[in-house]
């Protein structure tokens, strides 16, 4: 299965493969982390500013995961 994103090059690819696994776990996790708090932060940025924090939460796990927050899951007061 060819999991090579569709805006780069195979060449590209297998170039940024090869320097990933240069990096120590470590630094692979602390890039991941990093990037991560990048897009959530991004995320944030575009919600309405006069959310409720319940609200906020919401919309973050369905904007990062693709589906509705369970209904379970532990919500701030509103």
């Amino acid at each position: 299965m060819d999991d090579r994103p569709l805006d780069k090059s195979p060449e590209a690819h297998e170039l940024y493969q090869f320097m990933l696994m240069q990096l120590t776990g470590e630094e692979r996790l602390i890039r991941a982390s990093r990037m991560f708090e990048a897009a959530r932060e991004m995320i944030l940025a575009s919600f309405p500013k006069d959310l409720s924090a319940a609200e906020v939460r919401r919309r973050l796990y369905e904007r990062l995961y693709g589906e509705p927050l369970p209904a379970d899951f532990p919500l701030p007061p509103s």
